[in-house]
């Protein structure tokens, strides 16, 4: 099974522009997040994927493959998808630009699904973790899904659900943690359909995935992450960084 990684990379962000370009203790932040997927040693390839000169400049001095897309996509996954219809491979994992410190362990759960008991029945697979703080379920940045007895998702939303009508029902809330491991076919798929209602409402693009029938295989992983969406993110990056690599 030839399992390749993608990492999208926009230049444009409206809480940092140019992060992708930032300087992370002696590189650019694109260049740690290409270098940690290489290092988890799960893939055949990994390629950044970038409508951008500079971004794409960075990478290739850092030794790394990209692939070039169109500047005006939706979602990492329709930009992901132009860009796969050229590779070959049967396993698409989609890794954020922005998360440097990626690890092999929640990487490699996602990628064991597409060889276990339910292998046939899952398009894609992603990640979940457990939410326990009232302040977070309620928040509307923390995506929320339900699964069903297979874990296979049902909705998310960025509204709390399950709803709680009785305070003492045992319901569990999950956030979803936006990591992909894709079929191919699944993610060209995802691309040819056009965002619904239910999409374009809760601003997800995971729900295109259940409305046009797909199925989604959630597994629940410690996903210990940092992001750099902001300048604020940047410098706590770089003191992990330090701490990590001395």
């Amino acid at each position: 099974m030839k399992t390749i990684a993608m990492i999208p990379a926009r230049y444009d962000s409206s809480r940092f522009e140019g992060k992708m370009l930032a300087d992370l203790c002696g590189k650019p932040v694109i260049a740690r997040t290409y270098d940690a997927a290489v290092a988890t040693g799960l893939f055949d390839q990994v390629y950044v994927v970038t409508d951008h000169d500079g971004i794409e400049q960075a990478v290739k001095a850092n030794g790394g493959q990209v692939l070039r897309s169109h500047k005006h996509h939706e979602t990492g996954s329709d930009r992901i998808a132009e860009a796969v219809e050229g590779i070959d491979c049967d396993i698409v994992v989609n890794v954020q630009g922005d998360e440097p410190f990626v690890t092999r362990e929640p990487l490699e759960k996602l990628i064991e699904v597409f060889s276990g008991p339910d292998a046939q029945r899952i398009d894609l697979a992603s990640m979940v973790q457990e939410l326990k703080q009232p302040e977070l379920i309620a928040d509307p940045n923390y995506v929320k899904v339900v699964m069903d007895h297979r874990n296979f998702a049902m909705y998310l939303s960025r509204s709390p659900i399950p709803y709680l009508r009785d305070k003492d029902s045992g319901a569990r809330y999950y956030e979803h943690v936006g990591v992909y491991a894709f079929r191919r076919q699944s993610l060209l798929d995802f691309a040819r359909n056009a965002p619904r209602q239910n999409e374009r409402a809760e601003k997800i693009e995971c729900i295109r995935y259940l409305e046009y029938g797909l199925r989604i295989k959630m597994v629940e992983a410690p996903f210990v992450s940092l992001e750099v969406d902001t300048p604020q993110d940047l410098e706590a990056a770089c003191a992990l960084f330090r701490k990590l690599h001395g």
